[in-house]
């Protein structure tokens, strides 16, 4: 990765989280990567704050380039593969993180070879997982590169593309989940009389460290939470009251209407 030269088109906040990852991994900057934005001001800081290369232009963005990383919003996807497509040859990889594209519809604006992925926001931090399938073009050998690409901000999945509707009801939208949990923990806290700073600091530190114990002991987490379980202690008396509300079927709720809205939303 290190001698590719890597253009993204949008400079948004994956993009920043994917281009400090590499400047992290040290990758040079100055001569390997550069973003094209149509804000100016979003342009100054990247160059600034990371000593990239960047332009209004996507086409100029792109020329060049062995990697063309799409980083727009949806909606913004034809005008930015337009501007960009005068530049583009048979040997670029076209690495698309826009939510709820398939490679089919990519492939149709833009006849290249394609990666699809979808990061999470924890990618911000380097803690993201992200998940990639190929398109009709793609090669192992660019997956692998994607693989590389997104090592810079966490742990990289292959899954079919037909998958990818799970992936963001999981990974893409769970983020979400936690934060509602951890408010949910501090909103409890505070209700019983925790200061509300206190509350906050504690939830997230429990919910950092049970997973970093789950991650590093690679144990099933039901055996985990069996474990912390004691016969007639306070956490089996908190898991039943949550259970008699309902807490598992709202989580499953939960995932399926994101991942319908997904299937909507790649229609």
């Amino acid at each position: 990765m290190k001698s590719k030269r890597i253009a993204f088109l949008g400079g948004g906040n994956m993009a920043e989280a994917i281009v400090g990852g590499l400047l992290a991994g040290g990758v040079s900057m100055e001569r390997n990567v550069v973003v094209a934005d149509v804000a100016a001001d979003r342009r100054a800081l990247l160059e600034g704050k990371y000593g990239i290369g960047a332009t209004a232009e996507n086409a100029a963005a792109v020329r060049g380039a062995d990697v063309v990383v799409l980083a727009v919003k949806p909606q913004q996807v034809p005008e930015a593969l337009a501007a960009a497509r005068e530049a583009f040859t048979d040997q670029q990889l076209l690495i698309s993180i826009c939510a709820g594209l398939p490679t089919a519809a990519l492939e149709k604006q833009m006849p290249a070879r394609t990666v699809r992925a979808m990061p999470n926001l924890p990618a911000l931090v380097r803690r993201g997982v992200t998940a990639i399938c190929a398109g009709a073009r793609a090669t192992a050998a660019d997956l692998a590169l994607a693989e590389q690409l997104f090592a810079a901000v966490g742990v990289t999945v292959r899954l079919p593309e037909s998958q990818m509707n799970e992936v963001t009801a999981l990974s893409g939208s769970g983020p979400g989940y936690v934060f509602a949990f951890i408010e949910a923990m501090e909103e409890a806290a505070v209700e019983m009389g925790l200061p509300p700073e206190t509350a906050r600091k504690m939830a997230i530190e429990t919910v950092r460290g049970a997973a970093e114990l789950a991650a590093q002991t690679g144990e099933d987490p039901a055996e985990l939470r069996r474990r912390v379980s004691s016969k007639g202690g306070t956490t089996l008396a908190g898991l039943a009251a949550m259970a008699s509300s309902g807490f598992s079927s709202a989580v499953a709720a939960g995932m399926q209407a994101a991942r319908d809205r997904a299937a909507e939303l790649a229609r």
